[in-house]
């Protein structure tokens, strides 16, 4: 649903990048030649995309920005016609311990 529904809160500026993100992630995966790497590539971006979104802190704009600044890296490595697929790294992100 869009507009400005009434019931629906506005998203960030720093939402909309990661939206648009994710689109753009799903229209290079349909640029793809082979069914199967299609569905590999929609199927890690879903995922790491919602594994984000549940152990990120909403409020930590900069592993946010980064986690952006690397997305758009990888966007452009599988825009690439060379590019068959992709993997997935994890970065495991644990706030700095205070003495």
């Amino acid at each position: 649903m869009r507009g400005g529904s009434s019931g629906q809160k506005q998203l960030s500026g720093m939402q909309k990048q990661v939206l648009s993100l994710y689109r753009q992630f799903l229209r290079a995966a349909r640029s793809k030649p082979q069914k199967e790497e299609r569905m590999q590539i929609k199927c890690l971006v879903s995922t790491e995309f919602r594994r984000n979104a549940l152990e990120v802190d909403r409020k930590n704009f900069l592993y946010i920005e980064y986690l952006l600044r690397r997305g758009k890296k990888q966007l452009d490595l599988l825009k690439s016609p060379d590019t068959v697929g992709l993997s997935s790294l994890s970065v495991h992100h644990s706030p700095p311990q205070t003495r």
